[in-house]
């Protein structure tokens, strides 16, 4: 059978590439009519090898979810188990008081007021009372009157960690003391809450009562002892002042004895008018020479020789009375007259100011008295000492998640770290 296809193309040479070889190839001519389709040619199937292995538990797998379940899960079952049947319930009693006084004037007020806008207490009182509270010698009055030791300790047998060993010291009842009672205190608006928590609500509400009846007595005695204070140094002063006014007389006194001058200043005004006096004599002499004068031409006239007179004697007088005050009148210690007005002078401001000092001392001294009479300070209870129905603590809830939280990051941290460390051998 003859072979009816065109020529076969002979197989392309080996050659250099041309810029065409990368040209789209030629169509083929299309078969004549009736002539055999040629075989397709076949498909080569490719294979591919697998991404990766399937995911199955190894040695270290094993060793970590054992880690998980001894430093996660059995802690935590044990923390829960032992909150959930061991843990005893716990009442918490609330109350909230704070320190008020009425001591300071308007101006202290305002400035009391923008003290406490900007944020700060000027009063020491609230401070004291916090650290009172949460103070051994508050544990000890009130184990006193409660028994704190034996209530805390009761429950020990079934409950060791959040009760108090029986035979615990006074140091460790002091601790475990910061734990049951909580105190809140604003040092910009003075108030403090209290939470006292105890196994029962009867007990809490007692010890909380007894904490605000000690901080009372507390405030009463800082009471007291602000008004002995008060009454003490007014009393000092008055006595200081009492002294300091009798010192200032008798060194007067003393002065009026030696210069046996009664009152220096009465003595200086009449001087001035003895000086007067002369002035006004010595114009009377000089206007009768002058009228002498006038009417005689007789220069040895007697008349006129007696007015001359006077009128020498008159200014002798006044140059006499004029250098009596500068340096006349000396007295036994020999001191001069202005000496001694001056001396007379500071005595008398000592006086005055001994006299101002006492009527001060005894304003001081009654208002003392005045406050002493009244209580500047109390405890405003504005929150009375509440009886719990419900225990609210411990906090199961949020113990347990606190723990599970801890131990997950604890676990995670301890194998980020044992990884990290094989990696690098």
């Amino acid at each position: 059978m003859a072979n009816t296809a065109g020529p076969q193309a002979k197989p392309a040479q080996p050659g250099p590439p041309t810029p065409a070889a990368n040209a789209a190839p030629p169509a083929k001519p299309p078969a004549a009519p009736g002539a055999a389709m040629p075989p397709a040619p076949e498909k080569k199937q490719q294979s591919f090898k697998p991404a990766g292995r399937p995911a199955r538990m190894r040695r270290r797998h094993y060793g970590l979810l054992l880690s998980f379940l001894i430093m996660v899960v059995a802690p935590l079952f044990v923390t829960i188990y032992y909150l959930y049947t061991y843990a005893q319930d716990q009442f918490a009693s609330s109350a909230g008081f704070t320190v008020r006084s009425d001591e300071g004037s308007a101006a202290t007020d305002i400035m009391g007021g923008l003290a406490q806008f900007a944020g700060t207490n000027t009063s020491a009182d609230g401070d004291i009372l916090f650290e009172f509270i949460t103070s051994a010698e508050l544990v000890g009055r009130l184990n006193q009157r409660v028994d704190l030791r034996a209530h805390y300790a009761a429950p020990h047998d079934i409950d060791p960690i959040f009760t108090l060993s029986p035979d615990a010291a006074f140091e460790d009842l002091v601790s475990h003391w910061q734990d049951v009672v909580r105190v809140s205190y604003g040092q910009s608006s003075g108030l403090i809450d209290l939470q006292v928590l105890a196994f029962d609500p009867v007990t809490a509400h007692t010890i909380a009562t007894a904490i605000v009846e000690e901080s009372q007595s507390l405030i009463n005695e800082l009471n007291a002892q602000a008004r002995a204070d008060a009454m003490r140094f007014a009393e000092s002063d008055l006595e200081a002042a009492i002294t300091r006014l009798r010192l200032a007389r008798e060194a007067l006194t003393q002065f009026r004895t030696e210069t046996q001058i009664v009152d220096p200043e009465s003595d200086l005004q009449g001087r001035n008018g003895v000086l007067n006096n002369l002035q006004q004599q010595l114009a009377e002499a000089l206007i009768e020479f002058d009228l002498l004068s006038e009417n005689t031409t007789n220069s040895n006239d007697p008349r006129l020789v007696q007015a001359q007179r006077r009128i020498e004697v008159i200014r002798d007088r006044i140059g006499q009375e004029r250098q009596n005050f500068a340096t006349g009148d000396i007295g036994r210690d020999g001191q001069d007259y202005p000496t001694l007005i001056a001396r007379y002078e500071g005595l008398i401001v000592d006086r005055e100011f001994a006299e101002s000092s006492y009527r001060a001392a005894l304003t001081a001294l009654d208002a003392a008295r005045t406050n002493a009479a009244r209580q500047s300070r109390y405890l405003a209870v504005f929150i009375r000492p509440t009886i719990p129905e419900s225990a609210e603590f411990p906090r199961r809830d949020v113990i347990a998640g606190m723990t599970l939280l801890f131990l997950v990051l604890g676990w995670a941290t301890a194998a980020l770290i044992y990884y990290s460390i094989r990696d690098r051998q």
